[in-house]
């Protein structure tokens, strides 16, 4: 009878193998679990419309930028019509710099005028859409860059600001030059990219009243385009996690009627106040819902859509009797 003896370093390899395939069946239990969860979430966005408004200090770190790609692609191929608007403010800024151009200010508001509007064009419509556009088609999507101006999607006009001189007591308006605002939206060419398989990106200028450009502010644009095609959700990508509670806290949902309470109380504050008061009205006009989310968080529309927790502030008419629970 012979007495076999097992090598020392065989047998530590062996172990080793069997640890690594315990860890990877581990791995792929657990993301066949996270698939699991995600099919509801998934079946409730089956075919509906998602705006994403995409700004921030996301736009500016690659990886993240990677990210939010794959996550655009993953919507498009999960069955969901993306449509994204992006900004593009820092990108405006560092050209007017290197051109020369000087920015005025009237009121704490930026007054664009013939040769400031003619960058914004050409660093919104331009460099900041393309950029975007081929981050999506790197990740295996088919994205196709527009404008406000492509068969006239959005008709705008001038952005009018009533201030009141302190000494005189007067009301006047401001020239801010070749700002606008919404005013008619024509969805048709949107209606045509989504029913196919490509995803729209678009830049937040319009059309104004005598055919000039006028630049509008993204999370306005976005509003009125989730409001002209009904959009299930509107998800604005901000650089906060959300509305935070007076600890410092983050909401994880609250109805419109709770937001407005919130403004009241002053828990809701400075330049977070034009931005839910936007939201209550957009919900208004008919979205189901609008969610303040952080872009500087990885997958974070994924996050949101399709997981039960959310991945920010979800903002609603009411709270639905079956509502998804939103955990702290």
């Amino acid at each position: 009878m012979t007495n076999t003896k097992t090598d020392p370093q065989i047998a530590s390899d062996t172990d080793g193998a069997a640890a690594a395939l315990t860890d990877a069946l581990g791995s792929v239990h657990a993301k066949a679990k996270i698939l699991s969860e995600a099919l509801p979430y998934m079946q409730r966005y089956d075919r509906a419309t998602v705006v994403v408004k995409y700004g921030g200090h996301a736009m500016g770190d690659p990886e993240l930028a990677r990210d939010f790609a794959r996550d655009v692609v993953l919507l498009k191929q999960a069955g969901v019509n993306p449509i994204v608007v992006h900004g593009g403010g820092p990108q405006i800024g560092r050209l007017l710099e290197r051109l020369n151009i000087k920015t005025e200010f009237k009121d704490g508001l930026r007054v664009t005028d013939r040769q400031t509007v003619d960058v914004v064009e050409m660093v919104l419509a331009g460099s900041v859409n393309k950029e975007i556009v081929s981050a999506i088609n790197d990740q295996g999507g088919k994205a196709v860059g527009i404008s406000g101006k492509d068969a006239n999607l959005m008709r705008a006009k001038r952005l009018e600001r009533r201030v009141r001189d302190p000494q005189s007591n007067i009301e006047k308006i401001l020239d801010l030059g070749f700002v606008g605002e919404p005013g008619l939206v024509e969805p048709h060419i949107i209606d045509v990219i989504i029913q196919s398989d490509l995803i729209p990106v678009v830049a937040p200028i319009g059309v104004g009243p005598d055919g000039e450009t006028l630049n509008i502010n993204a999370d306005t644009f976005a509003a009125a385009i989730a409001v002209a095609l009904k959009a299930k959700r509107l998800l604005l990508l901000t650089d906060v996690d959300g509305v935070l509670d007076k600890n410092g806290g983050l909401i994880r949902s609250m109805t419109t009627a709770e937001a407005l309470d919130l403004i009241s109380d002053g828990t809701i504050s400075g330049g977070m106040i034009p931005k839910i008061e936007g939201c209550v009205d957009v919900i208004a006009d008919g979205v189901e819902a609008v969610v303040i989310i952080n872009g500087k968080v990885p997958h974070s529309v994924l996050l949101e859509l399709f997981t039960e927790h959310g991945a920010g502030t979800l903002i609603e008419r009411r709270r639905p009797s079956r509502a998804r629970a939103r955990q702290t």
